[in-house]
């Protein structure tokens, strides 16, 4: 057990070493990183937008069928068009 606690201090030692070396990339690295999740997003939303609005799109299109099949019912039943509100 004490070989392997002496053998990690080194490696502590490197790491603490390498974070501090590391310190000048590590705003670059986390804008890239935060760059690349923002466009990510970007890329989804607009995604799911698209799909939304077609969606809503396709639903329109049928109320409007819908709503032209029930006027022609109307109008066959009573042989004249009534307003509907």
């Amino acid at each position: 057990m004490a070989s392997n606690q002496s053998s990690s201090s080194p490696n502590n030692n490197r790491n603490s070493v390498n974070s501090i070396g590391g310190d000048a990339t590590a705003p670059a690295e986390l804008s890239a990183v935060v760059d690349e999740l923002l466009n990510s997003l970007s890329n989804k939303f607009a995604g799911v937008s698209s799909e939304i609005f077609a969606k809503m799109d396709e639903m329109s299109r049928r109320l409007d069928n819908l709503e032209a099949t029930l006027q022609s019912n109307n109008e066959g039943r009573d042989g004249k068009s009534s307003p509907t509100k």
